[in-house]
């Protein structure tokens, strides 16, 4: 008996994600029907869709966050479901709000669940009132620097500055006291507003020593929310991540037990469905945990799930929004193995700069225990419209050396060509002894690249 999933779906992403939904949709007999910018023309993704829709010229404003022009391709082309992949409008409520209202299947969580969690203050304040632990820090957002230094005066130095609306680490930077308070504030400020349309901005106590650690979560049909397991996420650059393990070499299994009970409470608080993720601070002096943020969409580090638990997220993802039971016993997840995912992006690998050009040579590695979800082929052109991610290296094992064995094998034999790749990079994190310990944190990619 074939599963109750969406006749079509329309995937309102690009590049690696967009191909990514397409081979699940695929798999489970979905027309897929992709939207693409005058820019990606050419990527696979467009055509390997039984569909493609032209959107708008290259810049994301135009295409890819036009949600009029999202909407209409997908009444045009007859969808049934919209999937936003991550970025672009996948945490846009208002977006969320008009596909349902044009009477199409949103595959992801409640606009409501969006709106709350998606403002960095009131999802903290929630998650204190059902026994989430969260940072020492404001309850109310601060509008000038006289009222954050009032709150950095009480939880004391050093705070983070955060973007209370934001996300992916933007807007979002370290104050040591008060003469760094006064001058990161307006910069925080500003970002804010540009990127994100509130000015609004969060102080924090700061955890010097943390690790980023998040819990993937699933909101069942029926109501009911699960955890599939914790990722470790703290090899990152400008607080934005580059590579990503489960299970965390980090976490014991009490932590582990306590954190994964503290994501679901989360869910749960906002009557979650679909996937999610609660991400935390580990702080590796105490050995607390602290809420970070809840992401209402598919991580781009999902495939590290799938790899150790065997369950496809997409298809979940799929089977909840049309009302149907998942596809796996939820009462006996059993995650296995260890698994890496490394982020290949075309930006230099000692300056993380984005780097764009033509895609000379791509050759994807392959074996046991390897996968590969890229968004490029041999011959197309990174712009700089879009993030420079061309694709994910995952490596599964039977434990985490031997995933990492894997990993190192399969980085000596991806190559591309024509553009600078951050592959080198990872060729250094894998060999250094810091990471292969698994006694890392948060500043392990600046302590390789000062």
């Amino acid at each position: 008996m074939l599963p109750a999933v969406p006749e079509s779906v329309l995937i309102a992403n690009r590049g690696e994600i967009a191909r990514r939904v397409a081979r699940t949709a695929r798999r489970l007999g979905i027309r897929v029907i992709a939207v693409y910018s005058e820019a990606d023309v050419g990527l696979p993704f467009v055509a390997e869709a039984d569909e493609a829709v032209l959107i708008g010229p290259a810049p994301a404003p135009l295409s890819y966050l036009n949600a009029d022009a999202i909407i209409a391709a997908a009444v045009r082309s007859g969808a049934a479901a919209v999937h936003p992949g991550y970025g672009f409008l996948a945490e846009n409520a208002p977006f969320a709000a008009r596909v349902i209202d044009a009477g199409l299947t949103w595959i992801g969580p409640s606009p409501d669940a969006i709106d709350l969690m998606g403002h960095k203050i009131s999802a903290r304040n929630l998650m204190a009132s059902v026994g989430v632990p969260v940072a020492d820090g404001g309850a109310d957002p601060v509008h000038d620097v006289d009222a954050a230094l009032a709150v950095a005066g009480q939880i004391g130095y050093p705070v983070m500055i955060k973007a209370a609306a934001g996300g992916g680490g933007i807007g979002m930077s370290m104050a040591a006291d008060a003469e760094r308070l006064r001058s990161g504030f307006e910069t925080a400020r500003s970002r804010a507003e540009r990127f994100f349309g509130n000015p609004s901005i969060l102080i924090e106590r700061y955890i010097s020593q943390a690790r980023h650690v998040e819990v993937q979560i699933l909101g069942l049909a029926d109501g009911r929310v699960i955890a599939l397991g914790e990722r470790d996420c703290s090899a990152q650059r400008r607080h934005q991540k580059l590579a990503e393990e489960t299970p965390s070499p980090g976490v014991g299994p009490d932590l582990r037990a306590r954190m994964l009970a503290a994501a679901v409470r989360a869910g749960e608080a906002v009557d979650y469905r679909g996937a999610g993720t609660v991400e935390c601070l580990v702080d590796t002096e105490t050995g607390e945990f602290v809420f970070l943020e809840m992401n209402t969409r598919l991580q781009v580090e999902h495939a590290v799930t799938e790899m150790v638990t065997g369950i496809d997220l997409v298809e979940q993802q799929l089977l909840i929004a049309d009302g149907g039971a998942v596809s796996f016993d939820p009462g006996l997840v059993n995650p296995a193995g260890h698994a890496l995912e490394l982020r290949v992006y075309a930006e230099d690998p000692v300056r993380f700069l984005p780097s764009p050009g033509t895609i000379a040579t791509w050759r994807e590695p392959s074996g046991a225990g390897v996968r590969v979800d890229a968004g490029y082929a041999a011959g197309n052109t990174v712009t700089p419209h879009y993030d420079p991610l061309l694709a994910k290296l995952v490596a599964h094992g039977p434990d985490r050396p031997q995933a990492l064995a894997r990993a190192a094998d399969a980085l000596g034999s991806f190559e591309v060509t024509g553009l600078k790749t951050n592959l080198p990079f990872y060729a250094d994190l894998l060999n250094s002894a810091e990471f292969a310990s698994g006694d890392y944190d948060t500043s392990v990619v600046t302590r390789l690249r000062p």
